[in-house]
C-alpha cells in the first residue's frame, strides 16, 4: 500500500491481522450487500429470459430474493447470511423506501438508469469507517413521473432526472448521512443523522431494518430458519437479538459457517416491528397463491404506508426493524446510534459517537499518507471519493448456474426454454465470492474487462483485496474449462478485451514498488491460468490461424456498424484491428511476466521466448495478412482498421477512425538489455529472430542504443505509424477534446461512415444506435480505461524513442511534443473533470446548477461510466467508481 512515511497506522495494523479461521478477521462485515437484486439475471426465472420484466422494483417490496438481498447504505457478514440497512418514509411517498428506484431497460430513453442521489463519502480498506449520504425528497418520490417522462424522450434527448421534477425545490430535502465505525472485526457502532435542509420542519419515518437472508425457502421441504426476537433492554435502550444456530449451515462451503447470536441495540424510543422475509404469494403471483406465512417481506411496508395490521404480534421473524418516527426540525438534524455486535453489554450506546469520532480521524490520517504530495485540497477530496466508491462497490456475487438453470426443487422446475437462452454453458460457476462491481444498482454484477481496471484502482488501497479479485476470476469456479473468462452475468460466453494479464502484471508491480513485496506466488498462479486463456484466444478467435483475430464484442458495445458478437450472414468475417492490438497487447505481458518468474525459474524463460515469438507473428500479420493484397494498416489515411473478408476473397476496409485503431498502440514493451542480461536464452532468442527472420520482425522489433543503454523495442505500431496516428490523436478535430481522448474522431460528424444502410456517425454524449445494452456510448465519449492505457502506451514509447521524438500539434505551426508532455497532457484533462474550476463548477456535473453552486451538493461527487466528447460532463452509470476510479491512479501517478 501507498504510505508517505515509515509510520504503521491503526489502518495498516488491520490489513496485516491474519485469521485461523475461514475468513480475514477485519473482513468479516462489509458494505457487500447490493443496491438493486431486482431485475437481474440471477432472479430471472422467465421463460422469455426478460429480466427486468420479471422481477420489477416494484414487486421487488413482496418477493423473497434467491441470489442476494439489496438496501440502503448496507452492510452485512461475509456470506450475507445477516443483513442491515435503512428504510426511510417522508410521509408522502406511496411506498417505504426500502431501495434505490431507477428506470429499465425498457423505460430509460438511455437504457437503464438509477434515478436517486447518494454519494460514497468514506471508506477504508477493512471497512473500519464507512460514510455515505442519501438525500431523501420531503415531498412525494415521483416515480410515475421519471418513468413516463423518460419513456416519452427520444434517443438524443437528455435523461429526465429526479431533479428536473421539482421536488428538490426550496431545499425541501433530507441529507441522511450513514456512518460505520468498527469497535473491533465484528462489532459494528452505527450512526444515522437526518439533515433538514428545507425552511420547515418536516416529518422522517427511520427504520434500521435487520433481516435474514432467505436460505430456507427454496428445498423441498424447507429447511429451518433463523430468528429474531426482541432483545435485552433498559432504561434508554432496546435491541433485537438475531441468531442463526438453528438453520442450515451454508451449502457449497467446504466448512460450517455460523454467525451465532447478534444484538442490534438501539435508543429505546424505536418500536420493534417484525415479519419475515419472505415472498407474499398472492401480490407476486397472484390471488390464490401460496405464502409460506402470514407475515412476509413487505410487511414494514403495508403498516407503515398502508396502515394495515400486517406485522406479527408475537414479536418474532426473519426480518425485524426499529421505527423511529422524528419530527426534524427545519435546517436542524436529528441522529441516532445504533450498535450491531456478538456481544451482551450493559452500556452498549456509550461509545459509539466516541468510536465513529476514532475511526473517522484513523481513516483521515490514512488518506493524509496516501495522497501524493502535490496534489490540491480538491484533488485529495477527488481521490479519497474515488476510493471510497470503489471500497463501497464491493459486493457478495452469490450464484449457483447449475442450481440456477435446474431449479432447487423438483415441484418448482424453471421453464425448460431457460436451457436454451444464456449461460447454459457455464454450469461451473458457482460463487460465493465478494467482488468489486462496476456499479452495484446499474451493474450489480462483475465484468470481467472492468474488473481488471478495479484491481489497479483497488492496489493504491488495498493490493491483498485487488489480487483476491483478479485470481477469482481465474479460479476453478469461474475459469471455462476451455480456458475462457467469463464475460459478464448477461452471457459469460461472451467476449471481453483480455486485459486480465496486464492487470496482474500492474497490481504485482505496484505492490513490488510501494510494499518492497513482490508477490511471486500470487503472479505465478495467475500466469499458469492465463496461459490457459491465451490457447483459448488463439483457438477459438483466429478462424483461419494467421494470428489476426475477429474477437467479436470486445466490449465496445456500438462503436461500429454491426454487432460484433453475432455472426455475418454469408460466412463473412471481421478482421479486427482491436482485437488483433489487443493480443499483441496479451502476449508482451504474458511474455513479461515470464520473465519475472524466470529470475527464480529459468524453465519460464522458454515461456517467455513462446510469447515474444508469437507477438512478432502478429504484429507481422497485421501488415502482411498471410501473404495477401491488403493489410489492417492503412497508409494513406494513417490508420489501423477492420477489415471484412467474404468468402470468395473480396474484402472491405471499415474505414471508421476510432478506438478500434487506437488500441494496437496499447502493444508496445521496451526491454533495456541490462534487465535481459539474467535470461541469456531469451535474449539469444531474440537476436536470432531478429537476425534470421527479418521479414517477420521488420519494424515490430528493433534494437536502439541511446545514453548508452540498449533497448529492445517491441511495438505493432512502428515510429512511422506510430507518427501517423498521434497526429490523428492530438487533432482537436479528431480524438483530441479538452475532456480528454474521444472514443470516436469528430471526423464522422460530417463524414459518417455507411455500410448497408447501416451508420456510424460521431456522437459526443448518447448514441442514438443501441446495438448491445441501452446506454453505452463508445460512438465520441471520453472513458476512462482506454484513455488510461493510452496514456501508459504513449509513456512506453517515450521511454523507447526518447524526448526527441516529437510531434507537431495539428494546426500549430512549430508546436512540438513529446510523448510524456503529450501523456501529461491527457492525464491532466481527465482529473480536471472532477476539479471545481475558478467559478466553482465541475465539468463532471455538466449544467446541473444545484451540483454546481449548492454548497451542499458540490463536494458530492459522481464517477460516471462516461463522459461528454466535448464538455465533459459525465454520462451513463453514474456510480460507475469501478474503471472510472482510475481517476485516483491518475492522481497517483501525476502528483508525486
Amino acid at each position: 500500500m501507498a504510505i508517505n512515511s515509515t509510520k504503521m497506522m491503526a489502518e495498516h495494523l488491520r490489513l496485516q491481522q491474519t485469521s485461523t479461521g475461514s475468513v480475514e478477521p477485519w473482513r468479516r462485515w462489509g458494505p457487500y450487500v447490493s443496491e438493486r437484486a431486482w431485475g437481474t439475471v440471477r432472479e430471472d426465472y422467465s421463460y422469455n429470459g426478460c429480466a427486468w420484466e420479471f422481477l420489477s422494483h416494484d414487486m421487488s417490496r413482496s418477493k423473497a430474493y434467491r441470489w442476494g438481498e439489496d438496501g440502503i447504505a448496507g452492510i452485512c457478514d461475509r456470506y450475507q447470511i445477516l443483513i442491515f440497512a435503512l428504510a426511510l418514509w417522508n410521509g408522502r411517498d406511496p411506498i417505504l423506501k426500502e431501495r434505490l428506484f431507477g428506470l429499465t431497460h425498457n423505460e430509460g430513453n438511455h437504457g437503464e438508469d438509477v434515478k436517486e442521489y447518494y454519494f460514497y463519502l468514506d471508506n477504508t480498506p477493512t471497512h473500519s469507517y464507512m460514510k455515505l449520504l442519501y438525500k431523501y425528497p420531503q415531498k412525494e418520490f415521483p416515480y410515475c413521473a421519471l418513468v413516463e417522462e423518460n419513456r416519452q424522450r427520444e434517443a438524443l434527448e437528455p435523461e429526465f432526472e429526479l431533479l428536473d421534477t421539482g421536488v428538490f425545490d426550496d431545499d425541501r430535502y433530507f441529507d441522511i448521512f450513514v456512518e460505520y465505525a468498527k469497535f473491533s472485526p465484528e462489532d459494528i457502532a452505527i450512526r444515522i443523522e437526518a439533515f433538514n435542509r428545507g425552511p420547515e420542519d418536516a416529518p422522517l419515518e427511520l427504520l434500521p431494518q435487520l433481516w435474514f437472508r432467505n436460505t430456507w425457502a427454496w428445498t423441498c421441504p424447507a429447511g429451518p430458519e433463523p430468528v429474531i426476537r426482541p432483545g435485552p433492554h433498559s432504561g434508554g435502550w432496546v435491541s433485537l437479538a438475531a441468531d442463526d444456530s438453528a438453520a442450515k449451515p451454508l451449502d457449497n462451503l467446504h466448512f460450517e459457517y455460523r454467525l451465532g447470536p447478534r444484538y442490534l441495540y438501539a435508543p429505546a424510543r424505536g418500536e420493534l416491528l417484525f415479519t419475515n422475509n419472505e415472498t407474499h404469494g398472492e401480490r407476486v403471483y397472484g390471488p390464490g397463491n401460496y405464502s409460506r406465512t402470514k407475515y412476509v417481506k413487505d410487511a414494514f411496508h403495508r403498516t407503515i404506508v398502508g396502515r394495515e395490521n400486517a406485522v406479527n404480534p408475537d414479536r418474532v421473524g426473519t426480518k425485524a426493524c426499529l421505527r423511529y418516527s422524528l419530527r426534524i426540525p427545519a435546517h436542524g438534524s436529528e441522529a441516532l446510534v445504533l450498535r450491531l455486535t456478538p456481544e451482551l453489554l450493559t452500556r452498549p450506546l456509550a461509545g459509539v459517537n466516541a468510536q465513529i469520532e476514532k475511526r473517522r480521524a484513523e481513516a483521515d490520517e490514512f488518506y493524509a499518507a496516501l495522497h501524493p504530495p502535490q496534489a490540491s485540497e480538491d484533488e485529495r477530496r477527488v481521490q479519497r471519493q474515488a476510493l471510497a466508491g470503489m471500497l463501497w462497490s464491493k459486493q457478495i456475487y452469490l450464484f449457483d448456474v447449475q442450481k440456477w438453470l435446474e431449479g432447487d426443487c423438483p415441484a418448482w422446475l424453471p421453464p425448460q426454454s431457460r436451457k436454451h437462452m444464456r449461460n447454459i454453458h457455464w454450469r461451473h460457476l458457482n460463487s460465493m465470492r465478494v467482488l468489486s462491481m462496476p456499479d452495484k444498482w446499474e451493474y450489480p454484477w462483475f465484468a470481467a474487462w472492468d474488473l481488471a481496471f478495479h484491481c489497479c484502482t483497488l492496489a493504491l488501497v488495498d493490493p491483498a483485496s485487488a489480487k483476491q479479485n483478479l485470481w477469482l476470476l481465474l479460479f476453478e469456479q469461474f475459469q471455462h474449462p476451455s480456458g475462457q473468462i467469463p464475460a459478464y452475468e448477461w452471457e459469460f460466453s461472451d467476449l471481453n478485451p483480455p486485459v486480465q494479464a496486464w492487470a496482474c502484471w500492474r497490481v504485482y508491480q505496484f505492490e513490488k514498488g510501494r510494499a518492497g513485496r513482490a508477490d511471486r506466488e500470487f503472479l505465478e498462479r495467475c500466469f499458469h491460468k492465463l496461459l490457459m486463456n491465451f490457447a483459448w484466444w488463439v483457438n477459438k478467435v483466429d478462424s483461419q490461424g494467421l494470428n489476426v483475430f475477429e474477437g467479436g464484442f470486445l466490449g465496445l458495445d456500438n462503436i461500429t456498424v454491426v454487432d460484433r458478437s453475432e455472426k455475418l450472414p454469408g460466412g463473412a468475417l471481421l478482421e479486427q484491428s482491436d482485437a488483433t492490438g489487443w493480443m499483441g497487447f496479451f502476449c508482451l505481458y504474458m511474455m513479461r511476466i515470464a520473465l519475472e518468474l524466470a529470475r527464480e525459474n529459468l524453465i519460464y524463460e522458454g515461456l517467455a521466448t513462446k510469447f515474444f515469438e508469437h507477438f512478432i507473428y502478429i504484429a507481422s500479420a497485421m501488415k502482411n495478412m498471410g501473404g495477401r493484397n491488403y493489410q489492417l494498416w492503412d497508409e494513406a489515411d494513417g490508420f489501423f482498421y477492420d477489415v471484412l473478408r467474404f468468402p470468395d476473397g473480396r474484402w472491405q476496409k471499415f474505414r471508421v477512425r476510432s478506438l478500434v485503431g487506437l488500441i494496437p498502440l496499447y502493444a508496445v514493451e521496451v526491454l533495456r538489455q541490462e534487465d535481459l542480461e539474467p535470461h541469456p536464452h531469451f535474449l539469444a532468442s531474440v537476436n536470432w529472430f531478429i537476425q534470421n527472420r527479418p521479414e517477420l520482425v521488420g519494424h515490430a522489433c528493433y534494437s536502439d542504443l541511446r545514453d548508452g543503454v540498449r533497448r529492445h523495442i517491441l511495438s505493432i505500431a512502428d515510429r512511422h505509424q506510430l507518427a501517423k496516428v498521434l497526429r490523428r490523436l492530438w487533432d482537436p478535430e479528431e480524438f483530441l477534446s479538452e475532456a480528454g481522448i474521444r472514443s470516436l474522431s469528430k471526423f464522422h460528424e460530417r463524414n459518417p461512415f455507411a455500410f448497408e444502410g447501416r451508420v456510424v456517425r460521431y456522437e459526443p454524449a448518447e448514441a442514438s444506435t443501441k446495438i448491445k445494452g441501452g446506454n453505452s456510448n463508445w460512438r465520441g465519449p471520453i472513458w476512462f480505461p482506454t484513455s488510461y492505457l493510452m496514456i501508459e502506451s504513449l509513456l512506453k514509447y517515450d521511454e523507447a524513442f526518447g524526448p526527441k521524438f516529437v510531434i507537431e500539434a495539428p494546426g500549430r505551426p512549430g508546436q512540438l511534443l513529446t510523448l510524456r508532455a503529450m501523456a501529461q497532457e491527457v492525464a491532466n484533462r481527465m482529473i480536471r473533470l472532477f476539479q471545481r474550476d475558478a467559478g466553482g463548477r465541475r465539468p463532471v456535473f455538466g449544467e446541473m446548477t444545484k451540483f454546481n453552486q449548492d454548497s451542499h451538493w458540490q463536494n458530492c461527487l459522481l464517477f460516471y461510466e462516461f463522459f461528454h466528447g466535448e464538455n465533459g460532463a459525465g454520462l451513463g452509470a453514474s456510480h460507475q467508481t469501478g474503471w472510472t476510479g482510475l481517476v485516483a491512479n491518475l492522481i497517483d501517478e501525476w502528483r508525486r
